[in-house]
């Protein structure tokens, strides 16, 4: 059973959503403060986390923030009206993916199974999946979902790492925003293109100075990177 985390400072939340998730075989612990969320975070095992925005001691950004140094935990953020704005912020600060409340229980369950699923994805795709890839300056280890640059190690979301390794599996083909939204994703939501543009932004940055993602014009991304020397 997965265990999710979830840090939201209504007390009313958690019991019944907690509830609702066993159906799905997950695990829901409720903290209602950040500082009790980090605590658990520290001490227990989690597979993913969800945090509110509007949070006392910190907001959810700075949460978000301060996990993501720590490791690539998945983590769904819970937005207010879905403001377009708090999407943007939670996505650049490394959140991979975002609900709008008042929310249905079981999209946010169908957001969760989907971050999961990519989590492990590399690990159930056979030894194809899994297999190195190897470009001149970069090197993507599916198996251990780890990218070095230039020998040295690149600390990647899960969901930058996905798409890296996506666009790296067929170098120099061109995924439109929409290709990439529903491989990354796997299951039918609003298409928030704006998504794909941030998680590129991030990942060139940190690639850096590798100039390896080319966008192209009205068409999308690609990977334009050489095959290493055997």
């Amino acid at each position: 059973m997965h265990r999710i985390l979830l840090i939201d400072d209504d007390a009313q939340l958690g019991p019944p959503l907690a509830v609702y998730f066993k159906r799905f075989e997950l695990e829901l612990v409720h903290a209602l403060r950040p500082s009790e969320g980090l605590a658990r975070l520290a001490a227990e095992g989690f597979d993913a986390a969800i945090l509110d925005v509007m949070l006392p001691e910190m907001d959810g950004f700075e949460l978000c923030r301060t996990i993501r140094k720590q490791g690539d935990l998945p983590i769904v953020m819970l937005t207010a009206r879905g403001e377009v704005m708090d999407r943007v912020v939670g996505l650049e600060l490394g959140a991979d993916d975002y609900l709008p409340k008042p929310f249905e229980p079981r999209e946010l369950v169908a957001r969760l199974q989907t971050v999961l699923r990519r989590q492990r994805a590399s690990g159930q795709g056979g030894a194809g999946a899994l297999q190195a890839l190897e470009f001149e300056g970069l090197s993507i280890d599916a198996a251990r979902r780890s990218v070095q640059r230039h020998g040295d190690t690149v600390e990647l979301t899960s969901t930058e790492f996905d798409l890296l390794h996506l666009l790296a599996r067929e170098p120099g083909k061109v995924f439109s925003r929409d290709d990439i939204l529903n491989q990354l994703r796997g299951h039918e939501a609003e298409l928030y293109t704006r998504a794909v543009d941030i998680v590129v932004s991030r990942l060139r940055k940190k690639l850096e100075p590798l100039d390896c993602i080319k966008t192209m014009r009205n068409a999308g991304y690609s990977l334009a990177l050489r095959r290493a020397a055997p």
